[in-house]
């Protein structure tokens, strides 16, 4: 097969894996997790109050940001009682609540509380819940109008934006460092400055994509409110939207700063010209790749929770590391791969250089990310008993294994090049006894050809010198390898000919030679001779200098490994846009520890009938098989229900799981989900009291059942809840 061939299949083979590997698991995945949860209410959900009261307040894990319509409270008969415009309530920790007033007078009956809000770090949250005046009733609110949040094409848009706007930084800061300090004379190579402007022009589209899709991710709406104005505007009066917008702007610097790179510095010869220019390169390339960083650091999860001063310029650190290692990565696989490369390799000291970069980066790396875990995280149960923490596991597991792969790539670093320096030096002896016999050889050659004709004679004499010329440069070549000790084969052939005007040097002089020698051709057959001559030595030069790269094992297994190492970093840079937008370990543990707990479950029910639905599930692993029985009394909208769950394995018997969720969504009137606190009875036995589900309707149960560490699947059931 054809070299250049197997290199374009084999990098086809890698785009389209990486490509359905983003599809798989953006595909597959569910919309962004909450990250800002409902951890109490006042009214508490479900409860009957014996006075109405003046306000409904609900309080969240983190801070919100909140909109004109975030709090909706309705009636029985679904109007809006709510009075004002929602906002934060007045007490200690006031951004991580959400309160409005309610008209005076409200009568008894059961009141439905709609609710929506933005987690300060950037992802929408929306959920409804029901309280009591008095007695329950039946309710007929109409939700139609509401839209659930972080839903829907826009959701699935708006992730991909992230992961490639994620990519597109790796590129661009990881491509900028590679080329500014392991590798100046790359960024005069076409590939090269094609990658880095690549991640630039990645991460601008993503950075627009992101402006124009915030407010249908956030609202929940159709891909036409990513053209309307008004909602643009909106959205960038946000947070992350003055973020996004901040990032658009350094970009701009950005593209100045490749514009230098590519340029003056590249093309800069002088060593002290390079020098001064190098150190103000430097210093706007690092204010800009800093100020990227954090614009990510001010809008996600750094920017909450405990020690957001630490964590913010933290967070800058990590991607930073992020960025050069993986981006730089995927450009020293350019450099090695691209078939347009073949002829100016990428030198040992370069390679050497990202070695001592990346090792810096990983320990970097290591360090913040390990204090994110912590700060995230915040119990080692968390690990095992949250989305978040298996995400991160998985991360974990993935960095360890790509640091495993490094080492690999870092011995054949420092292997580089040595058996071919061996064998040039090898050469360089033998080139240097040869080229005595030749000279002696060819002048014999003139001085016979001298006996003949003048024109034989001045032709012998220019083909003895080009013939001396050429074993001459061969010496040379290998006496510079010899001495320099670490040059490479390609460092090597450039020294032998650094242009490639030695080769049609001697061309051309052989083609005159041989002409003359014969008598004197015709000067058109001369000019046609030398062309061709020149074509095919241009051609074995560079077939010579292939074959001697690939001569080297250390290069030859330095390319795959980094082949391997580029794989493992899409998979890691998916899982960590996965875990970006996951629901941190810390507050899911913080909503299960200050939910209240429901009371004891009650002897009978207040109305007779009873909804039952058996669920079979299968987490795949050991013992992870068996049927869930659910069973909802009375079944009915408006009105406290009783919820038991059986879980049974093999012959029926009873089994405990380390965890159960059940959680509710009426999709034809966009509510929801409403999660349901289960409290084990006895083995495999759930309960919950005072449901409330607040109309009528087809609803979709959704049970997670999860039955080890890794083992979890989710099942959906359609429940029929009548008024």
């Amino acid at each position: 097969m054809n070299p250049r061939s197997y290199v374009r299949s084999s990098a086809a083979r890698f785009a389209a894996l990486a490509v359905a590997l983003l599809a798989l698991l953006l595909g597959t995945a569910a919309p962004a997790s909450a990250h800002a949860a409902l951890i109490r209410t006042d009214p508490a959900s479900g409860s009957v109050v014996a006075t109405a009261p003046q306000r409904v307040v609900l309080t969240f894990s983190e801070g919100v940001l909140l909109s004109a319509d975030s709090l909706r409270v309705l009636d029985p008969r679904g109007a809006n009682v709510a009075v004002g415009t929602p906002g934060h309530a007045d007490v200690a920790d006031s951004g991580s609540t959400a309160t409005v007033a309610l008209k005076s007078g409200l009568g008894n009956g059961t009141y439905t509380v709609a609710w929506r809000a933005v987690s300060q770090d950037s992802h929408p949250v929306a959920g409804a819940f029901t309280f009591s005046i008095g007695s329950a009733s039946r309710t007929t609110v109409d939700l139609s109008g509401a839209a659930a949040a972080g839903g829907g094409a826009a959701s699935t848009l708006y992730g991909i934006a992230r992961y490639v706007a994620y990519f597109g930084f790796a590129l661009l800061v990881g491509g900028s460092v590679f080329l500014a300090v392991c590798w100046p004379r790359g960024a005069l190579r076409r590939p090269l400055q094609r990658l880095a402007a690549g991640g630039w022009a990645a991460l601008v589209g993503a950075t627009i994509a992101l402006i124009m899709l915030r407010g249908p991710y956030v609202n929940g709406g159709g891909l036409g409110g990513a053209f309307d104005l008004s909602v643009m505007r909106t959205s960038l009066e946000s947070r992350p939207g003055a973020a996004l917008l901040s990032r658009l702007l350094l970009l701009a610097a950005a593209a100045v700063f490749l514009a230098v790179l590519f340029g003056s510095y590249a093309k800069r010869e002088d060593p002290e010209e390079r020098a001064d220019l190098a150190w103000g390169l430097g210093i706007g390339g690092s204010v800009v790749a800093v100020g990227i960083a954090a614009t990510w650091a001010m809008a996600e999860h750094a920017s909450v929770g405990i020690q957001r001063r630490l964590a913010m310029p933290i967070d800058v650190v990590h991607l930073l590391s992020m960025a050069v290692w993986l981006g730089g990565l995927v450009t020293l696989l350019v450099a090695l791969w691209a078939p347009s490369m073949a002829r100016a390799a990428v030198p040992a000291f370069a390679v050497r250089r990202f070695s001592v970069l990346a090792l810096t980066a990983i320990t970097l790396l290591v360090g913040t990310g390990t204090y994110q875990a912590w700060r995230q995280i915040g119990t080692w149960r968390a690990f095992t008993d949250t989305s978040y923490g298996r995400l991160l596991l998985i991360k974990i597991g993935l960095v360890a294994t790509l640091v495993a792969v490094a080492w690999f790539s870092r011995r054949w670093t420092h292997a580089l090049g040595r058996t071919t320096t061996t064998a040039a030096a090898a050469g360089a002896g033998a080139a240097k006894g040869t080229e005595v016999k030749s000279a002696e050889v060819k002048s014999g050659q003139v001085k016979a050809g001298a006996g003949r004709t003048g024109t034989g004679k001045a032709g012998a004499a220019k083909a003895g010198a080009a013939a001396v010329k050429e074993p001459a440069v061969t010496a040379a070549a290998g006496e510079s390898a010899a001495a320099g000790g670490t040059a490479t084969a390609e460092d090597t052939a450039g020294a032998a000919d650094p242009t490639g005007t030695a080769e049609a040097e001697t061309g051309s002089g052989g083609g005159q030679g041989a002409g003359a020698g014969d008598g004197g051709a015709p000067e058109g057959g001369d000019s046609k001779r030398a062309a061709q001559l020149r074509r095919q030595q241009a051609a074995r030069s560079a077939a010579q200098a292939r074959k001697a790269r690939e001569a080297d094992p250390a290069r030859g297994a330095l390319r795959r490994s980094v082949l391997v190492e580029a794989g493992i970093a899409v998979v890691l840079l998916t899982v960590t846009t996965m875990l970006s937008g996951s629901q941190p370990g810390r507050a899911a543990e913080e909503q299960k520890g200050l939910a209240a707990a429901p009371p004891a479950p009650s002897a009978t029910s207040t109305v007779p009938g009873e909804v039952t639905v058996s669920v079979p599930y299968d987490t795949g692993g050991p013992k992870g098989s068996g049927t869930a029985a659910f069973s909802m009394s009375p079944g009915r909208a408006g009105v406290p229900n009783e919820v038991h769950l059986e879980l049974t394995g093999a012959g029926s018997l009873p089994v405990d799981v380390p965890e159960v969720r059940l959680a509710f969504t009426l999709p034809a009137q966009r509510l929801g989900p409403i999660q349901v606190p289960l409290i084990r009875l006895g083995a495999g036995h759930y309960v919950a009291t005072k449901v409330q589900l607040p109309i009528a309707g087809t609803w979709q149960m959704s049970l997670t059942v999860r039955t080890s560490d890794i083992d979890e699947v989710t099942e959906t059931k359609n429940v029929e809840v009548t008024s």
